[in-house]
């Protein structure tokens, strides 16, 4: 659909008047378009444009802008009364309360306002975009345009087609986007689109980490802000977004998906929302922020290794050159020989295996077999896996070796996977899983998980990383030790993975 953002008439729609809606009209004046705001509440409306105002004001202050952009911009909003004043606008979008039914009032308005060749969307970031079209008379005008808050500081925004959109309202949804200043990504219609899809991963699989007793809260953030190079660990972030917010999507999600396994929710989420544990906002959540900031405890003190030998199992080569090196260096008493002595402390190095699976499969003394994650936070935070039969004092000369050298190491129990590999796991089998729908295209559904969650890999990049075939075996280990098939690998990374190949190339 042909439409000229350049045309001295073309005017953009806005609905809403909220933390969304300002922050769309504040790019939007930005970059050079004009805007007419309506809000039910004709106070919000008025609110939102000083707001907006005030922002424009600022930036000019910082020198992001001149003052004389500043001003035109402020020129270019427009606050409407009535819907009405939107008959000549040639796209709208509507970001009001994720209520369906006051959706579609709002959409049909809008129908019979508008011109047959004017584009309605919605800014939704979960219901359908394919089910809030179908009463209107022409679903093909309609589609998803969902961003990301706060709207001027999250450059990353969404155009979502619905089943009957027309391929060029998408394509004028991407110049508007652009146009914007934002980074806008293409995709189908589907539960949780691209970010709120991959985003399960993360924030799930910890808590079902969390719910096994593998390790305490605070030592699993720290192994996935500083081992796996996250901004923030899964319940710091889940405080930070409130789990009256990410809770009930999760489940939204997963009954969208007529429950797919990779999508399952974690009893302990719903209980804690239930108990009124939401996070930084009730002052109480996965941490206490009664005196105004996070209760982040402090490590314990590392304990000092004994001078033990060590004895690295072989039974993965990778895994036994690089921590052969790494103990070297700390000055670690190296046995060499093909099984472990007496009293040595056994090191192995399982890509998805727990412990135990290792220990009984090498025919080791289960007593003297810790892991050592070798695919992940080596250089950062190191992981340190026991299993139910480690005596405390091998578990102790492990954690002060393996610190020995200054890098920080965490300490969990027996797990598929430790806990990185199992979540970068998850999550790039949930970007696969995406790409084999073709929902989006592979370098955009890294681009947009990057931007809208600030991870530091998108999910097939996090693949690529840490190889195809060992992000496979991962997977493969935790559906076999656990039954799950959550665990079941994407038919995409499978066959890239046997293949050899990256799991960005599509077939021909």
């Amino acid at each position: 659909m042909a439409i000229n953002l350049d045309s001295d008439d073309f005017t953009l729609g806005i609905i809403g008047a909220g933390a969304m809606g300002r922050g769309i009209v504040q790019v939007a004046v930005a970059g050079g378009l004009r805007v007419k705001l309506f809000d039910v509440n004709a106070e919000q409306s008025k609110d939102a444009v000083d707001f907006v105002a005030k922002m424009l004001k600022r930036a000019a202050e910082k020198g992001q802008m001149s003052e004389t952009d500043a001003a035109a911009a402020n020129a270019r909003m427009q606050v409407i009364e009535t819907t009405q004043g939107f008959a000549d606008c040639q796209i709208v979008i509507e970001a009001a309360t994720e209520n369906p039914a006051i959706k579609n009032n709002i959409y049909q308005d809008l129908e019979g306002l508008m011109a047959e060749n004017a584009i309605i969307a919605t800014n939704t970031s979960s219901l359908s975009i394919t089910t809030l079209a179908s009463p209107l008379k022409k679903p093909e005008r309609f589609v998803g345009m969902h961003f990301f808050n706060p709207v001027p500081l999250m450059r990353l925004v969404e155009v979502i087609d619905g089943v009957r959109t027309d391929p060029g309202v998408g394509d004028a949804l991407m110049e508007l986007g652009r146009r914007m200043t934002r980074e806008p990504v293409r995709c189908k219609d589907a539960p949780g689109f691209l970010v709120n899809q991959v985003g399960r991963g993360y924030n799930i699989e910890a808590a079902h980490i969390y719910s096994e007793q593998v390790a305490d809260i605070p030592d699993l953030d720290r192994i996935l802000s500083q081992g796996a190079g996250f901004r923030m660990g899964p319940f710091t972030l889940l405080d930070l977004t409130g789990l009256d917010v990410t809770h009930p999507a999760t489940e939204l999600i997963y009954r969208q998906f007529y429950e797919e396994p990779r999508y399952r929710p974690n009893v302990m989420m719903r209980a804690r929302m239930e108990a009124g544990m939401l996070g930084r906002k009730t002052k109480r959540g996965f941490y206490d922020y009664s005196s105004g900031k996070q209760d982040f405890p402090e490590e314990a003190p590392y304990p000092q290794y004994d001078g033990r030998p060590v004895w690295i199992s072989r039974a993965e080569a990778d895994g036994h050159a690089v921590l052969t090196e790494i103990v070297s260096k700390i000055g670690g008493n190296l046995e060499t020989g093909d099984a472990p002595g007496n009293n040595a402390l056994i090191l192995v190095t399982p890509i998805g295996n727990d412990v135990t699976t290792m220990a009984v499969a090498q025919g080791l003394d289960p007593a003297r077999t810790l892991g050592v994650d070798t695919l992940v936070g080596l250089a950062t935070r190191r992981t340190i896996m026991t299993n139910p039969a480690t005596e405390p004092a091998y578990r102790d000369a492990a954690h002060g070796l393996l610190t020995g050298d200054g890098v920080k190491a965490t300490v969990i129990r027996d797990c598929p996977g430790f806990v990185c590999q199992r979540i970068l796991s998850t999550i790039c089998n949930i970007g696969c899983q995406i790409a084999q729908f073709g929902t989006a295209e592979p370098e955009d559904i890294d681009k947009a998980v990057v931007l809208g969650l600030n991870y530091p890999n998108g999910p097939l990049t996090f693949g690529d990383q840490l190889g195809p075939k060992n992000v496979l075996r991962i997977l493969e280990a935790c559906q076999h030790l656990y039954g799950d098939p959550r665990y079941r690998p994407s038919p995409w990374l499978r066959r890239r993975a046997e293949l050899g190949l990256s799991l960005f190339d599509k077939e021909i």
